[in-house]
């Protein structure tokens, strides 16, 4: 068995650069992970604050389908794209839940036999 030494060569500054570079790309992409994540978090959470049980349980339905579709976009302008949108939504969200709190009304009888 042989042992290929590689040797020295011009393209050793461009390997070298691509190499930082695909190490510069996965620190991003992990980093927009856990942003990704922690803005869903941030959403559910939000979410369970609304009075009313059927805005309560569209929200968070409608955020986990929305999230489990879009999962597989490996394209890091559009993952911003998708995280600006989610922030907008999430600001409507706060701002509907705290409307809401304005404007109380009785549970449901589903409500009611879930917290027991």
């Amino acid at each position: 068995m042989t042992c290929f030494k590689r040797e020295k060569s011009v393209a050793d500054p461009i390997y070298s650069y691509f190499n930082k570079a695909r190490k510069g790309f996965l620190k991003m992409a992990s980093s927009s992970r856990t942003q990704v994540l922690n803005l869903y978090k941030i959403m559910l959470r939000e979410s369970q604050k609304f009075s009313s049980y059927n805005y309560r349980t569209y929200a968070i339905r409608r955020i986990r389908d929305a999230f489990r579709e879009k999962k597989n976009i490996d394209d890091f302008h559009e993952v911003q794209t998708l995280v600006y949108q989610a922030k907008e939504n999430l600001d409507i969200i706060r701002r509907q839940t705290s409307i809401g709190h304005l404007y109380a009304n009785q549970k449901l009888v589903i409500e009611s036999s879930e917290s027991q």
